[in-house]
This record gives structure tokens, sequence and C-alpha cells, in this order.
């Protein structure tokens, strides 16, 4: 305990980092409060249907994403989440597309190009889901709920909807900036917890109001609880060494022996992206259809998150974005170029193009059980939710809340970690390293 407090007073001593904390905690608090300003030309008090349409399925994950947002009528309903599919976009087609290849290897200013294009298409899907957003809010409230209608009330939210996403994208890119962290993780990271009290006081009822059990299994879902934690944190850290052996060199009239070191392969090179594209994905047709789907519907089978297809098309997509951000963040090739300029090599492995397929090979092997794994994670909320789990406290047993929560919460430590050390302090570990994910878990 004493460790920590120590720990905490030496953040404060750190002038750039005290500024960097409390610069995202202020960015965060404007996120909070805009998260309950509601869309100019609704009563406020009339959102109870609204608010029951979110409570579980689908919709109840795009609010939990939104911290609330949707099911306020807020204007940032819409969250970062078109930002998210228009990345997706962006990424994909920076592996099809001979232009978008180049703009990968230019360096910061492809990036900064990258970037551009990845905004003019977060707007051009918020043309698309701001209606049906607003189509919805129609659907669901009564018609005392808007003290105005007709065009202007339909072109002025739209505007606003739009408005609220990209300032909302603002602020992550500020917070990656300037503050502490992977902004846009953040912020999704945020809205998550901001909907854990709620869903716990839930369960809390359902144990002693509702279908009962009390305390004791409250206590066990606390204990599953915990451990699914636990395996989400160690499936973020595992790592795999391949050793690494530099030759002989010779300076001067001194010769220096060979020297052993490892490269550590993430089980889990992509972090929690493959969830967060593929969630981002099983999103697109509730939102295209307006947000409601017709019983029997291909449509209303997409949004139940308890359903067969929903969890099978949710797992087959997260295996398949493990490979594909795999692929784009790890370069075994450029790895075994940079060991052979520096005189390493890899014991029975011949340098340069051997040496890449080699690790090519390797992180294949373990990237399979690793996304398996990461889809069984993300599929455990419709599991426990069988036993008789409230729905909105499932959404934490695994799945993209829990997973998102170690991954960021992970990678922002790591940064505190590496300020402290650069600057001779204790880390926040005794082992002096926290395992983040490291430059691949970014958005």
């Amino acid at each position: 305990m004493k460790r920590f407090f120590n720990t905490i007073k030496n953040i404060f001593k750190i002038e750039d980092l005290r500024k960097r904390i409390l610069f995202t905690l202020g960015l965060i608090l404007v996120y909070r409060v805009g998260a309950h300003i509601v869309l100019p030309g609704i009563n406020p008090e009339s959102l109870a249907n609204l608010q029951k349409q979110t409570a579980d399925g689908v919709l109840g994950l795009l609010d939990m994403f939104s911290g609330g947002a949707f099911s306020n009528a807020s204007i940032f309903a819409l969250g970062i989440m078109p930002y998210i599919s228009a990345s997706i976009v962006v990424q994909l087609l920076g592996i099809a597309v001979p232009y978008f290849q180049r703009l990968m290897k230019e360096g910061e200013s492809g990036r900064n190009k990258m970037n551009q294009i990845t905004r003019i298409l977060t707007l051009g899907i918020l043309v698309l889901q701001a209606p049906t957003y607003i189509a919805n809010l129609h659907s669901q409230l009564p018609p005392e709920a808007f003290l105005m209608g007709g065009t202007f009330f339909t072109i002025s939210s739209i505007i606003i909807l739009a408005a609220g996403t990209m300032f909302v994208m603002w602020l992550g890119e500020k917070i990656t900036d300037k503050g502490i962290g992977n902004g846009t993780s953040l912020i999704i990271m945020i809205g998550i917890i901001a909907r854990l009290p709620y869903a716990f006081l839930g369960e809390i009822t359902v144990r002693f109001e509702g279908i009962g059990g009390g305390l004791l299994v409250l206590f066990i879902e606390m204990i599953v609880l915990f451990l699914i934690f636990m395996m989400s944190i160690a499936l973020v850290q595992a790592v795999r060494k391949v050793p690494v052996q530099y030759a002989k060199r010779v300076v001067g009239n001194k010769q220096y022996g060979g020297v052993r070191q490892y490269i550590p392969l993430k089980i889990n090179a992509a972090g929690v992206m493959p969830i967060i594209f593929a969630q981002a994905l099983m999103f697109v047709p509730i939102m295209v259809s307006g947000f409601n789907g017709n019983p029997g519907s291909f449509v209303a089978a997409l949004s139940d998150y308890t359903g067969f297809w929903y969890n099978f098309i949710f797992a087959v997509l997260i295996i398949v974005f493990t490979y594909f951000y795999t692929a784009i963040t790890i370069n075994p090739q450029q790895m075994a170029e940079d060991m052979k300029k520096n005189g390493g090599f890899i014991p029975g492995v011949k340098p340069g193009k051997k040496t890449g397929d080699f690790i090519d090979n390797i992180m294949s092997k373990i990237t399979l059980p690793g996304s398996i794994f990461l889809a069984i994670i993300a599929i455990l909320p419709a599991i426990v939710s069988l036993f008789g789990v409230n729905s909105q406290f499932a959404q934490f047993y695994g799945g993209t809340s829990l997973l998102i929560l170690v991954g960021v919460v992970l990678d922002t430590l790591q940064q505190v970690e590496s300020h402290l050390l650069m600057r001779h302090y204790d880390g926040l570990t005794k082992s002096g390293r926290i395992k983040g994910r490291g430059s691949v878990g970014g958005i």
C-alpha cells in the first residue's frame, strides 16, 4: 500500500505526466457531460421507450459503447462507432488497393492522408446513420416528446449528430496527442465503465427481487467474473519467445562473444482490435435497417446477441480480424532484415528470407489458438446469460466490454510506467514492467 501511494506522489511530481493526466481527465469529463445533453427539440422526460429499447440486445451493446448517449437521445448518440467503421474500411483498402498501400509506406505524411480519408469517410457514414437514428426516435417516442417537428428538426438533428461524433473523434485525437493513452480506446472504455454501476445494480435487483439466488449466487458470479478477468489479462500479455543469437564482434583487438536475446511474439498481437472491428460490423445490419428488425428476419437474428447465428458470425469475424490485424502490424520480413543488419540470427535458421518465413510460420501457429481463445471470451456473455445473469451485467463476463477494459487499462498503465521509469522513479509493479499491447494495440 505504501508503494502505491509513493507511486501516486511520483506521478504528480512529474510535470509533463501530471499535465497529460489532467488534460485527459478534462476531455473525458467533457465527453461524459455531452453524453447527457439531449438533442434540441426532444423532451428529456419522454425517453422511457427509447431506454427500454436499449435495455438489452445489440442496441444495448451500442448504448454501452456510447456510454448511454444512445438511450439519452444525446448529441453524442452515435458515439465513436462510425469512426471505427471508417477505420475498418480504410485499413481493408490498405491491403487491397495499391494507392492505399503506397500511403501506408510513406510514413507520417501517408498516415496523415489516411487519417484525413478516414475522417471524410466517417462523415459519409454519419450522413447515412443519423437519419436512421432520427427515424428510430420517431418510431419509439410518443408525439408529445417532440417539441418541434418537420424538416427543420430532422435536418438540424442530423447536423448535430454528425457534429457530435466528429467532436468525439476530435477529443480522442487530442487525448492521443496531448493526453495519456490511446484516445479512441479510452473513450470507448469510459463509455463501458459508465454502464457498469447500472448493470451491477440491475443484477442485484434480479438476485434479490427477481429470479432469486440471493447473496450466494451473486458471490459466485463475482468469483467467475474475477477468473474471466484474469484469463483476459493472461491472453493480452501472453508471449512466445524466439531466441536470437548475435554474432561475435571484433572491436579493435578485442573480441566480444555473441549475446543471446529473445523476440517476444505475442499470442494475441492484435490486442482487442479484432473484437472492436468485429463488433462494429455486427452493428451494421441493424443500423441499415433503421434500428428495427422484423421478427424472423435476418436482421432480427443478428439483433439477438444470445442467438446462435449472431455469436457464430461474431466469432468468425474475430478470428479473421485477428489474422488481418496481426498481418498489418507485424512484418516478419522487416524483422528478419533488421536482425541481419545488426548481425543477429535465429540458431538453425538462415538469415534473411528464411528467417522471415520462420517468424511468419510461428506467428501463424500462435495466432490461431490466440484468436480462438479471443473468440471464446467474446461470446461468453451469451453463455452466462443462459444461466439467468442480467443481460446488461452479462456483457462484462468477457465479450467486447471486458477485453477492451483489460487492454486499454494495461496500455494506459504501461504509458504511465514508461514516464516514471524514464525519470528514474519506481514503476507501478515490483517486476518493473507492465506488459501492455504496446504499439500494436491502438486504433
